[in-house]
């Protein structure tokens, strides 16, 4: 019998598959993966070595290695379940227990508790952290480096709203995960991640992962084919557009009716996410 799968949360090349996929996927190697941690502030998770992007991971971001070749790795995100391929040296097998994530639209690594240094790398929200001290209002990191406390929290956010304004003005990025660049669905999964919701990686996903509702509140998600945006409760919407190439408000009576007028609708109607929890 064939199985259809989604290439997208398939954990599987050509070689070798996950020791779960036995029976359903033919391979010639079933491997039961290798735990691992994305080490570089932002990396992009692409559909073959050295190919086009499907999406990005964070710093600090979990993954299972699957399969290695000339310097990549084919990694499952334990977040999302998405797959790609990622450059091998972004990846570091030591996994300290993760206490924090990056708060703020972005920050800064700095080699010292000091804000005057020259800075070291960028991270962007919801980067998983590992604190070892703080310092003259800083967290040093396991792995090196000082990052602002005012920028970090040990919890989750309360309101998925909130944390999506926080990134207006953000670049419209296709696959963009980060404050550097965004996409739509990239959007509400860091609104959600951010407080704590699980959240797949793209529009198609999300839709078919929320329940449908009719009365559109706060915090709801709404579709179009191949777009989202999130509800903020007051009529307008927030979203990553490719319309104004970054993330804006919008009135989501005028939107539903730009979109249809553009070719690109028809709405396809709210779904609300629930309360499903990811950890730190």
């Amino acid at each position: 019998m064939s199985v259809k799968l989604d290439r997208r949360l398939t954990p599987a090349t050509d070689r070798v598959a996950l020791s779960r996929l036995r029976g359903v996927v033919e391979r010639p190697e079933y491997t039961d993966g290798a735990p691992a941690r994305i080490g570089a502030p932002l990396v992009e998770l692409r559909v073959r070595p050295d190919g086009p992007r499907d999406r990005q991971l964070n710093f600090g971001a979990d993954v299972l290695v699957i399969d290695r070749t000339d310097g990549w790795a084919f990694v499952q995100a334990q977040r999302d379940g998405y797959v790609g391929w990622v450059v091998e040296g972004d990846l570091h097998a030591d996994m300290p227990a993760i206490t924090h994530r990056v708060a703020a639209p972005a920050t800064h690594i700095y080699p010292e508790p000091n804000m005057k240094r020259h800075e070291m790398a960028s991270l962007s929200v919801n980067a998983r952290l590992s604190v070892a001290e703080i310092r003259d209002g800083f967290a040093g990191l396991a792995q090196g480096g000082w990052v602002p406390v005012q920028a970090i929290s040990d919890r989750f956010a309360d309101d998925p709203v909130v944390l999506a304004e926080s990134l207006m003005g953000t670049p419209y990025l296709w696959g963009g995960n980060s404050r550097g660049g965004i996409d739509c669905s990239g959007l509400m999964q860091a609104a959600l991640h951010g407080c704590g919701i699980a959240c797949p990686g793209d529009a198609d996903l999300q839709e078919h992962a929320f329940q449908p509702v009719e009365d559109i509140q706060r915090g709801d998600l709404l579709f179009w084919p191949g777009h989202v945006a999130m509800a903020c409760g007051d009529g307008r919407m927030v979203h990553a557009t490719a319309w104004q190439m970054r993330v804006i408000h919008e009135d989501i009576a005028s939107a539903i009716a730009r979109i249809d007028a553009s070719g690109n609708g028809p709405f396809r109607g709210a779904r609300r996410p629930p309360a499903v929890t990811i950890s730190l």
